[in-house]
């Protein structure tokens, strides 16, 4: 039997292989199911159930367990790009570009479970895939703070050591880290990065 019903996911650029709208649709909800309760524990027969198809139809997408993992991990990164960047269109100002940047960042994370990323963290395929993304976000920083400094509303910083250090905050936001010291939310969090940021480039401070 055949799947239905539907989900977004979120980034990274790669080319996904050509799938059928109903196997899109399928890979949709996967990826709702894992960010809401994580991987570990699920076997592909108990994901077949809860998403009421035949394994056939999940093999379909990936020929194992792990790669049907891999798969839903890189749609949820792939498809934040295009959300996140409206955001930064809407936005004004550079300084107002870094702040919509982080916060839909924020916004796009926030349906993953605590399960979901320690499996994430866990494993060293979704790890990397983390990280790859990780490092694309610190990437877009990096150039939003260097279009800032050119037209003269941030100070002249070395955006690239900007970006890494918050790329560095990004990951401790996700681990938990943050939230396990202060009982600070993740959208709290983010919105505090981006405060600091913004603050702390802004013309005119020593």
């Amino acid at each position: 039997m055949d799947c239905d019903a539907s989900m977004s996911g979120r980034p990274r650029p790669s080319s996904p292989r050509r799938r059928t709208a109903r196997q899109q649709d399928l890979l949709r909800r996967l990826v709702d199911l894992l960010a809401a309760e994580g991987f570990s524990q699920f076997t592909v027969d108990d994901l077949a159930e809860r998403l009421r198809c035949s394994k056939t139809t999940l093999y379909a997408l990936a020929p194992s367990k792990q790669e049907l993992v891999l798969e839903a991990v890189r749609e949820y990164f792939r498809a934040s790009v295009p959300v996140v960047e409206a955001r930064v269109e809407r936005a004004g100002d550079p300084g107002e570009r870094v702040t919509a940047y982080l916060l839909a960042v924020a916004d796009y994370l926030r349906p993953l479970s605590r399960e979901f990323l320690t499996d994430l963290l866990a494993s060293r395929a979704t790890a990397d895939v983390y990280s790859t993304n990780t490092a694309a976000a610190a990437a877009r920083i990096r150039t939003l703070i260097a279009e800032g400094i050119e037209a003269g509303s941030f100070r002249a910083v070395n955006a690239e050591f900007v970006a890494e250090v918050v790329a560095a905050t990004m990951e401790a936001i996700q681990r938990g880290e943050l939230f396990a010291r202060m009982e600070m939310t993740d959208a709290e969090a983010y919105a505090e990065l981006a405060s600091l940021v913004v603050h702390a480039l802004a013309v005119g401070r020593d």
